[in-house]
């Protein structure tokens, strides 16, 4: 290369060479980098996520003290309240899970038809994104669940 660049012996290189192995290992670095990343600001969306289904939760078991209580002075178990509290959590964000998912597909089917890119959606992806709400639903869903069902049915009655 130095003589047909004509480079004299003490002229420094004005080429480079590069192999695939040197391209391959900067493209890996890069994608484990990009995996990094996303996988950061999933467990932050998911987090926040989390914490609002927390909430609605919160604040649906305090809208309905009156009714808690009344059902657990009629006979309810608390094991019936925890599981109809952990079974709303699920469905919330299952639902969120399949805005989540009609979004997604939205957008691949947007971007394959007006940007001619090719894409594609595995089966799996989809069915662990529903696997990951009806988990974090549970995760997130059981604190509010647990103080519902441990009400006392004297002093839910009372709650105003």
């Amino acid at each position: 290369m130095r003589a047909q660049h004509k480079l004299a012996e003490n002229e420094e290189d004005d080429f480079s060479v590069r192999s695939m192995e040197e391209l391959i290992s900067t493209f890996s670095s890069t994608s484990e980098m990009l995996t990094i990343l996303l996988v950061a600001v999933a467990s932050i969306s998911l987090l926040i996520g989390g914490i609002g289904i927390m909430n609605i939760m919160y604040v649906s078991v305090k809208e309905r003290t009156k009714e808690i209580g009344l059902r657990m002075s009629v006979g309810g178990k608390g094991a019936d309240i925890l599981m109809q509290f952990l079974i709303e959590a699920i469905l919330i964000s299952i639902t969120g899970g399949v805005l989540g998912v009609i979004l997604g597909l939205g957008a691949t089917v947007f971007i394959e038809k007006f940007l001619n890119w090719p894409t594609s959606v595995a089966l799996y992806s989809i069915i662990i994104s529903f696997a990951v709400c009806a988990v974090t639903g549970i995760f997130f869903g059981w604190y509010p669940a647990k103080k519902a069902s441990a009400l006392d049915p004297i002093t839910a009655l009372r709650y105003e």
